[in-house]
């Protein structure tokens, strides 16, 4: 019994103090980010590796995810005569939930795994510590702009895989099935409003950009130096960033929506 108790402690112990590095590693990213902003050309790099690679993955997979959408809708609002809100369920369904959450899961399994990678073997050929012996602060030079370009990147992402959702949920309810586009389209603009469903979205993505791209980057920091250490960290990054994702939804959701 003592030795699972210390064991335990341990086990504590270290995640506490996993927790207050990566604080710390976040304060000193956030008072480094100077750097990173002035010279725009190294995150407008990490933006282009970031998001424009992510296009693909995030425009296809919300395209199926609007078509399945389209599909499940339509057999439960038939049954209840109420096929012509296809497109409020559609839009509100990716705007307000799916949008943001599925692809911020996405971006955290394609760029979050990458960042992770990129930096975990850049510590295990020691380019960092080449770049600390040059005066170099690792922290303002690579670590700063990938933070920030998944910051800009993950929001962008969002609405391009809700836009491409709901043009996929046209596709199967009006052009499939045969549901009136005029009432597809026209309920939807009616029912969607801008600060409690698009806005609010907006925020979520925002907050999971961060969120994946502060895990991103500390795991990486963070990894040890081989092989092991490095696909140990970009697995932890997925991982992680995914708990993270479906707990600050729930959290976010709560607070947004507690009074409608």
């Amino acid at each position: 019994m003592r030795e699972h108790l210390i064991n335990l402690g341990h086990v504590v112990s270290d995640a506490v103090w996993r927790v207050g590095f990566a604080s710390r590693f976040f304060v000193m990213l956030i008072v480094y980010s100077g750097t990173a902003l002035r010279r725009l050309h190294l995150t407008i790099r990490e933006i282009y590796f970031s998001g424009v690679l992510s296009l693909l993955i995030i425009m296809v997979s919300g395209l199926f995810v609007g078509m399945v959408l389209g599909l499940q809708g339509y057999d439960t609002l038939e049954r209840y005569g109420s096929s012509e809100a296809l497109g409020v369920l559609v839009a509100l369904s990716l705007v307000r939930e799916l949008g943001p959450v599925v692809a911020a899961l996405l971006f955290a399994s394609r760029a979050g795994s990458a960042i992770t990678a990129e930096i975990g073997l850049m510590k295990a050929t020691e380019q960092l510590s080449a770049m600390e012996m040059m005066a170099v602060n690792p922290i303002a030079r690579v670590v700063a702009p990938r933070f920030w370009a998944g910051v800009v990147s993950m929001p962008l992402l969002a609405a391009l895989f809700s836009a491409m959702g709901i043009f996929g949920g046209y596709l199967v309810g009006v052009r499939l099935i045969g549901v009136d586009a005029g009432s597809f389209w026209s309920q939807m603009q009616a029912s969607v409003d801008f600060r409690e469903d698009i806005l609010n979205g907006v925020i979520k993505s925002v907050v999971f950009g961060a969120l994946i791209s502060w895990i991103a980057v500390f795991e990486g920091y963070d990894a040890e130096p081989t092989a092991e250490g490095v696909s140990g960290a970009t697995t932890r990054t997925v991982v992680t960033s995914s708990l993270v994702i479906l707990a600050a939804d729930f959290v976010l959701t709560a607070f947004m929506f507690r009074g409608t």
